[in-house]
C-alpha cells in the first residue's frame, strides 16, 4: 500500500505507482491537530487492507488553521484533493475517514469535490467513485444543544456563556459549531450542510458514497457528545450494551439506520427569531429554543440518507476518559484502548472495497 503525509513525494511515504493503488483513503484530522494523529491508524490500515489504496492524511488544515470555519477549511481539503487526484493516475475510487472536526471539513469537501454522473444515479466525487464516507466523534449536530459539549457538564451557566465567548478562542469555527455564525435571517453553516442549497450539494455528495458509517463514544467523551457524533435525537439514546463485539473491544453495538422519507430542512420565521435572541440575549430558554428547532431541521435533512452507527464504549478502558482521542489512537502509547475500532474500521472499509451492495448492519 501506498500511504503519503500531506505530501505526495513525502519521506514518510513515497508512492510507488508500480503497486497502482487504485483507491485513494482521505485521512482528515481535527480540532488544533495533524497528521500525525493518524500515525498508528495507518500503519495498521496499511497492514490490514494490502496495496490497492493510497492513504492520504491531509496536512492544509494544520493546528490553528481548524478555526478559520468549516467552509473555509473544507475547500482548502477539496483542492488538496483535487491535486492528489492529478498525481495519482491509477484511481478509480475514494473514500474519506475523518476524526471529530475533520468529518465536518470532510463534509464540506465533499460538496466542493461533487459531480453528477450521467451514466449512473450516484454521482462522482473528485471524478471518482465514492466508497466509503466515516466518521469518528464527529459533533454531525454541532456542539449548542444540551450535554452535546460534556466537558461543560451540562451546567446550564456554562452552557449559556459558551456560544458567546466561543469565537474569541476558536474563531469563526466555534461560532459555526455553536450555530450562531451569519445574520439572524440566515441558516446557520451546519444546517444548510444538511441540505442541497445555493451553498453546495451537500446531501447529494454524501449519497454519491455507498455506504456512511458513524462511529460515536456513548460516554467519557469530553469534547463530542454521543447524540451529535451519531445524528440522534434525545428520546432515540438507549442503555448500550457493555459487552464488545467479539473481535472488536469497546465496539458495543452496530446497527444500520435506512433512509427516512422527510422533507428537507427548513428555516422558519420562528427559528429566525430564535436565533436572533440567542445571539443577543443568549439565556437559557432562548439557546434551548433555537437549538431544538435547528437541531431536528438537521435530523431532517441527513436522516434522508441510510447511515451504518457504531456505538464506542470506554467504560472498561484504563483511561477511559481519553474516549475522544482513544477512538482514532491519537498516541499508540496513552490511547491504545481504541485498537479494536481501529480494527472494526479497517474491515468495514475492506469489506465495502471488495462489493458493489450497500454493507451489511454488521460484519
Amino acid at each position: 500500500m501506498s500511504t503519503s503525509n500531506g505530501n505526495l513525494s513525502s519521506q514518510r511515504g513515497i508512492v510507488d505507482f508500480e503497486d497502482e493503488p487504485d483507491h485513494l483513503l482521505v485521512l482528515v484530522h481535527g480540532i488544533l491537530a495533524s497528521p500525525s494523529d493518524w500515525t498508528y491508524f495507518e500503519s495498521e490500515l496499511k497492514r490490514r487492507l494490502g496495496k490497492k489504496f493510497l492513504i492520504y492524511a491531509s496536512s492544509c488544515n494544520m493546528y490553528t488553521k481548524t478555526f478559520t470555519g468549516i467552509d473555509g477549511a473544507g475547500k482548502r481539503l477539496a483542492d488538496e484533493v483535487v491535486q492528489v487526484v492529478k498525481k495519482a493516475e491509477n484511481l478509480k475510487k475514494i473514500s474519506f475517514l475523518a476524526h471529530s472536526l475533520g468529518g465536518l471539513f470532510a463534509r464540506n469537501a465533499v460538496s466542493v469535490l461533487y459531480s453528477s454522473n450521467v451514466s449512473s444515479n450516484k454521482g462522482l466525487i473528485a471524478g471518482l467513485e465514492a466508497i466509503n464516507f466515516i466518521t469518528l466523534a464527529t459533533p454531525h449536530l454541532g456542539v449548542r444543544g444540551n450535554r452535546q459539549l460534556p466537558f461543560l457538564l451540562g451546567v446550564s451557566f456554562l452552557e449559556k456563556i459558551a456560544a458567546p465567548i466561543a469565537p474569541v478562542f476558536t474563531g469563526r469555527t466555534g461560532s459555526q459549531l455553536f450555530l450562531t455564525d451569519g445574520k439572524p435571517n440566515k441558516p446557520p453553516l451546519l444546517l444548510r450542510m444538511a441540505s442541497d442549497c445555493e451553498d453546495g450539494k451537500f446531501i447529494s455528495a454524501l449519497g454519491a458514497f455507498k455506504c456512511r458509517v458513524l462511529y460515536a463514544n456513548v460516554s467519557y467523551d469530553h469534547m463530542v457528545g454521543w447524540r451529535t457524533s451519531s445524528i440522534r435525537r434525545e428520546n432515540e439514546l438507549f442503555k448500550p450494551p457493555r459487552r464488545s463485539l467479539d473481535g472488536y473491544k469497546h465496539v458495543v453495538d452496530v446497527e444500520y439506520y435506512p433512509p427516512v422519507l422527510s422533507e428537507s430542512p427548513r428555516f422558519p420565521p420562528e427559528a429566525a427569531k430564535a436565533k436572533e435572541a440567542a445571539q443577543n440575549e443568549p439565556s437559557v430558554q432562548n439557546t434551548v429554543q433555537y437549538h431544538e428547532i435547528i437541531e431536528e431541521e438537521m435530523i431532517h435533512g441527513l436522516q434522508r440518507l441510510g447511515w451504518k452507527k457504531v456505538d464506542v464504549s470506554f467504560h472498561s478502558a484504563f483511561w477511559p476518559f481519553f474516549a475522544h482521542n482513544n477512538i482514532h489512537v491519537k498516541n499508540e502509547w496513552f490511547h491504545n484502548a481504541g485498537a479494536g475500532v481501529v480494527a472494526h474500521v479497517a474491515d468495514t472499509i475492506k469489506q465495502q472495497d471488495s462489493s458493489s451492495t450497500y454493507i451489511s448492519a454488521s460484519l
